[in-house]
């Protein structure tokens, strides 16, 4: 859910430095939005406010903004025209493509006597006989209706059997409410009875083996499909099945399409692997355990390439040294020449490292190094180094 924050209004708010208390004019469109909230009381010099293109479902919490002129509350899910009544400078309210199907509530914008411009081009409302003749006559203050100017002639026009347009419009407001009340029940049914299978699609006729669906289902078993093209699969079902355009179904799309960038964004985290540290800022070589292992080397399949740092206090000679590994035995030794005196080496051991003496000059651990077998490393000079034990051919 989108919710209308101090800090989204704050960061709306840099043609204003940032102020709010103070802004004139706000732009919060697209954000998701679902509920109007804390702007009246936030943002009272108000002038222009847009709020379109998001899934606002009632206009509320308005009335405090009596400097308000522009409302534009475009693509939204409001059914109802109310709760404007405070808002006293209003000059346009644009409602352009939302679900209004109850034309008689315009009348509540018969005390915004400054209103000059309404747009309900693809709401419901729209459809009814004799709807813009009722509009023009309810709203006597109007100038533009749906961008198309109001003559002197349509006004009086309008004014004259308004009754009985108003009697018309009733009727029809009334069946569109029965079928509103018909979509809202077959929504919740739906949602009622979705069990799903375990390919994601809903199977009812459980007792006839003969089905078609059965059929797909037993050939599903037969040849699984893939994550992938299961995930095709419904993605194209879901936008391929047909339902009536409703403040419902336009939620339903919206979660959709959040469930889907969610988990878009969990999948590239996961694949995005933090930067190598071996060397701190200040040139200090870090010993790196980088498997995190109680001793559990594992392999980069990357770069076919496994990492073990260690800080020795003392030179070697990194070019001179030598990984060996025998291909019957399984050791691996490592050979690293000191500058001047003895080798350091490790060596490793097939199943499990057997205890070594106790040395003022033996460091001693182990580590487990691919299937199967313990890599024994003896330190047995001081020295600084970093290396990599890449895979090595058996020699």
């Amino acid at each position: 859910i989108g919710w209308i924050t101090e800090d989204l209004i704050r960061r709306r708010a840099e043609h204003n430095d940032c102020e709010i208390l103070t802004l004139e004019e706000v732009s919060l469109h697209q954000q998701e939005i679902e509920k109007i909230e804390h702007i009246d009381r936030w943002c009272r010099e108000l002038r222009i406010l847009y709020l379109q293109n998001n899934l606002i479902p009632k206009i509320e919490n308005l009335g405090r903004l009596k400097k308000l002129e522009y409302l534009n509350l475009a693509l939204n899910n409001i059914e109802v025209v109310e709760n404007l009544e405070g808002c006293e400078s209003l000059q346009k309210l644009d409602l352009t493509v939302n679900f209004v199907g109850l034309l008689s509530s315009v009348d509540s914008l018969r005390n915004n006597i400054h209103l000059r411009e309404l747009f309900l081009v693809g709401n419901p409302c729209t459809e009814f006989q004799g709807y813009r003749q009722y509009v023009v006559a309810a709203l006597p203050q109007l100038k533009w209706l749906d961008g198309t100017e109001i003559s002197r002639s349509e006004r009086i026009r309008a004014s004259q059997g308004l009754e009985q347009v108003r009697r018309r419009v009733r009727e029809q407001e009334t069946e569109y409410l029965r079928r509103r009340e018909e979509q809202r029940e077959q929504e919740k049914q739906r949602k009622k009875e979705k069990k799903p299978g375990y390919d994601g699609r809903w199977y009812t006729d459980i007792d006839n083996p003969g089905s078609q669906d059965n059929k797909e289902n037993q050939e599903l078993k037969e040849n699984p499909r893939s994550p992938e093209e299961e995930e095709e699969e419904q993605e194209r079902e879901f936008w391929h099945t047909p339902c009536a355009f409703t403040p419902e179904s336009r939620l339903e799309a919206h979660r959709h399409l959040e469930e889907k960038r969610n988990t878009n964004r969990k999948e590239t985290e996961k694949k995005t692997k933090p930067p190598r540290t071996l060397i701190t800022a200040d040139g200090r070589v870090m010993n790196v355990n980088e498997p995190r292992l109680a001793f559990s080397l594992t392999e980069d399949e990357d770069t076919n390439t496994v990492i073990f740092q260690v800080v020795l206090p003392a030179e070697v000679k990194p070019d001179s040294s030598t990984a060996q590994r025998s291909q019957t035995t399984g050791h691996l030794v490592l050979r690293m020449p000191r500058v001047g005196t003895a080798a350091l080496w490790f060596q490793s051991q097939p199943g499990s490292a057997e205890s070594q003496p106790d040395s003022k000059n033996l460091s001693y651990s182990t580590c487990q190094l691919g299937a199967g077998s313990r890599v024994t490393m003896y330190l047995l000079v001081a020295s600084r180094i970093l290396f990599s034990l890449s895979t090595c051919q058996a020699r």
